[in-house]
């Protein structure tokens, strides 16, 4: 009698430890790279994102990489300035009356000796350039995206 329950024990401690291990490999295995944190919808709202136009573009020569200095009028907001690094796909010229999206309520960061106060919105290209995001047709300074 003592050897059947000692089996039945032995086995019921395999099954046992087989699901445990499984269960913590599944915890240790890493996240896909693309895998993203879920933010809830009032963490969104939470974030201003603008429209705003370029009015002004500067070299800027002590960033860290190559960047423009951008100034961008926002409407009732008022002018911010931006350090971008889109001097690849864009010069200068190009810039100046072009339309944006940027965050406007990220707290200002220094760059070197810049302070910028939004952050202009891009995607990523092939090369890692960044494509600025603008809105398709002309709408006024300071259109809140939603």
């Amino acid at each position: 009698m003592k050897t059947k329950y000692a089996n039945e024990k032995t086995d019921l401690e395999k099954i046992l430890q087989t699901i445990y291990d499984k269960e913590n490999k599944l915890k240790e295995e890493p996240k896909p790279e693309n895998n993203t944190e879920t933010i809830s919808w009032q963490d969104f709202e939470k974030v201003d994102m603008r429209i705003g136009t370029i009015i002004s573009a500067n070299n800027f020569p002590k960033a860290r990489n190559p960047a423009y200095q951008l100034e961008i009028d926002f409407g009732p907001l008022g002018i911010k300035k931006s350090s971008a690094q889109i001097t690849s796909l864009y010069n200068k010229e190009e810039l100046i009356g072009k339309q944006i999206m940027a965050v406007v309520n990220f707290p200002k960061k220094q760059i070197a000796t810049f302070m910028s106060e939004c952050l202009v919105m891009g995607v990523y290209g092939n090369n890692n350039d960044v494509i600025l995001l603008n809105p398709e047709r002309k709408v006024e300074n300071g259109s809140k995206i939603g």
